[in-house]
């Protein structure tokens, strides 16, 4: 008698069963990519289509425009790496920036300290998120949900609905430093610190443990926890990443937009963000995409929108592409989840 019929395993796998396996892996893949590829012929096909697109000043606005939407973005990627979602991110950002200008302007307080504080403020949110997440067990849709209409509600009645400005010249100097990287070029400084905290969050999730154990808590939770992995304290850090992400994003648009208001958030940024990200590859279920993605997906919605506004299409109209690229990709996602699953 063989062995396989005395143990009842064989040595390996049938081989048609493993081409099957591969076959369908690649299958997923390519249907995930379908979307991609088809918004970047889009984005193409509007960036050519559309005059003064390629003037040395539109495409530095552009760029200049999509930092912020990409360190949230990034931020956004750890929390939907592990199957969670952050709604709150864009009002976290806002009222972290009228907490920054009202320390400046209350208690006088050097601009840099100012900027401290908005990076403390919105980690503070960032921790209430996590916690009532990652150890209350609350669902992180609800929880950010509430966290969006309380912090918006609180941004409005701090600033009864006016804009702050109290952040000195110095502060705009900083921040909107422009480099000569080439020759003749001016390039914001806020171009190339947006690409170093991406190459951060790269480092991070790629080459640390900690990075494995996002995708472990994404793929399965379960699993993840009976591995031994922290479930909660991975999923907790996620929401203050989140959250410094706000912070970090408030600094840049509280400068590009010299002032700090409630409105610096507004609902349409979620949509902004939540688009970047899944065109990016980062799927919605979990354990899946990147942040260089992120920082991709952030740069073509950008551009999408760019090009719509110099083509003087409505603000309305783009909400509604925008939501349609988001179910477009999420259908993708699951089409593709499903035939990888076979």
């Amino acid at each position: 008698m063989t062995t396989e019929k005395l143990t009842g395993y064989s040595a390996a796998p049938p081989r048609k069963a493993h081409d099957a396996t591969q076959g369908e892996a690649l299958s997923s893949r390519l249907i995930r990519a379908i979307p991609i590829v088809v918004l970047v012929i889009v984005a193409i096909f509007l960036v050519f289509g559309v005059p003064n697109f390629f003037t040395q000043r539109n495409i530095t606005n552009v760029l200049v425009q999509a930092a912020p939407l990409a360190i949230m973005a990034i931020g956004m990627t750890f929390v939907m790496i592990t199957g969670g979602i952050d709604l709150s991110i864009p009002s976290i950002m806002a009222f972290s920036a009228i907490m920054g200008n009202l320390a400046v302007r209350d208690l006088g307080v050097h601009w840099s300290v100012g900027c401290i504080v908005m990076l403390i403020a919105a980690l503070l949110l960032g921790f209430i998120n996590g916690y009532a997440v990652a150890y209350l067990k609350m669902i992180p849709f609800v929880v950010t949900l509430a966290m969006m209409t309380v912090v918006t509600g609180a941004s409005v009645w701090i600033t009864n609905s006016v804009s702050l400005a109290a952040m000195p010249e110095a502060f705009f100097d900083v921040v909107l430093y422009r480099l000569q990287l080439i020759e003749g070029i001016p390039i914001p400084v806020i171009i190339p610190f947006t690409l170093l905290v991406a190459i951060i969050a790269i480092v991070v999730i790629r080459g640390s443990i900690f990075g494995r154990w996002l995708y472990a808590v994404g793929t399965n939770v379960r699993a993840a926890r009976v591995s031994g992995i922290p479930t909660q304290r991975v999923i907790f850090s996620t929401y203050l990443i989140s959250g410094l992400c706000a912070g970090i994003a408030a600094i840049i648009l509280a400068a590009r937009l010299g002032s700090a208001s409630a409105n610096m958030g507004p609902d349409g940024m979620v949509l902004d963000i939540v688009s970047s990200v899944v065109v990016g590859g980062v799927s919605i279920y979990g354990g899946v995409g990147g942040p260089l993605g992120a920082v991709f997906g952030a740069l073509i919605i950008q551009i999408i929108g760019n090009s719509l506004n110099l083509l003087e299409v409505s603000y309305y109209t783009t909400l509604i592409i925008k939501g349609f690229v988001i179910v477009a990709f999420v259908a993708f996602d699951s089409l593709g989840r499903r035939r990888g699953n076979g």
